[in-house]
């Protein structure tokens, strides 16, 4: 792997100093168990939020995630559902007001893939992912606008009464063969997210979505493990000529919980090193 082309581990990466912007706040994040769930999780402890860490399946994950958070100085809380089940997303926000009293951010992370060309797709496939990915983010969105309107605002943490942090992928407009089931629900989100915050805005409740790329994640850790498929197909894709890290996604969403961004309403901001500026072009002028 050439150093033009190699990429910073995290652990020698600078470290952005912490900055405390969401003290008194309450976060819940689904898929928080790995990944970006769980960088997330972590960094809105680290930023004075408590939070609910949801899991599906990886229970010492979330686990795991809840030490961090402790270790931080903040609460955590576990809780198992699937979220693509309507009774267990209601039991789980129901368990973070019993636990927590409120709730300022939700950041439907949660996601799938069952990967498989068209013609070779079953309906199982097609329809775990849009149950997962599309109407699971209709279910945890439905019960945090009923929270946030219930709740009202509460100056002394926020401006807003609720924040709503989806999280999408470059896939919402960038086609992606063999994985059709993935960016038809991601696209579907991009929409739901922009006339759902189209009708709420005038509550003070603000909806955004980040839109990652090519992160270090469980889900994509199957395109590193060769250095030759590293650097002759996933780079050429990433015109910074690195892979993100769960970090730079984590950033971004603590600085959309926070009041810093109180102006920023019905956006998707894509963290993917320029994956979606088309890198196909560089040098074909």
């Amino acid at each position: 792997m050439s150093s033009g082309n190699s990429y910073t581990p995290p652990n020698e990466m600078p470290q952005a100093p912490i900055h405390r912007v969401l003290v008194g706040q309450k976060a819940l994040v689904t898929g928080a168990s790995k990944g970006l769930g769980q960088a997330m999780a972590i960094g809105f402890a680290r930023a004075g939020a408590d939070v609910l860490v949801n899991y599906s399946t990886d229970l010492a994950g979330a686990e795991e995630t809840a030490r961090t958070i402790e270790g931080l100085g903040r609460r955590a809380t576990i809780f198992k559902a699937n979220v693509s089940k309507e009774d267990e997303v209601q039991a789980m926000f129901q368990h973070m007001f019993d636990t927590f009293g409120r709730m300022d951010i939700c950041v439907p992370n949660a996601a799938i893939q069952l990967n498989a060309r068209v013609d070779e797709m079953t309906l199982h496939q097609w329809q775990e992912v849009i149950n997962v990915n599309l109407t699971g983010m209709f279910l945890c969105a439905r019960e945090s606008i009923r929270a946030f309107k219930r709740q009202g605002i509460d100056r002394s943490i926020s401006y807003a009464c609720g924040k709503l942090i989806f999280i999408s992928s470059v896939h919402d407009i960038i086609p992606w063969e063999g994985h059709a089931n993935y960016a038809a629900a991601k696209g579907g989100l991009m929409l739901f997210m922009k006339s759902l915050a189209q009708e709420v805005a005038h509550l003070r409740i603000r909806v955004n979505s980040i839109s990652p790329g090519a992160i270090r994640t469980p889900m994509n850790v199957e395109k590193l493990t060769s250095p030759e498929m590293f650097e002759s197909t996933l780079l050429n894709l990433i015109p910074s000529k690195r892979i993100g890290e769960p970090e730079d996604v984590s950033r971004l969403a603590v600085w959309l919980a926070s009041d810093e961004s109180d102006y920023v309403q019905g956006t998707t901001i894509y963290v993917d090193g320029g994956m979606t500026l088309y890198p196909g072009f560089i040098g074909a002028g």
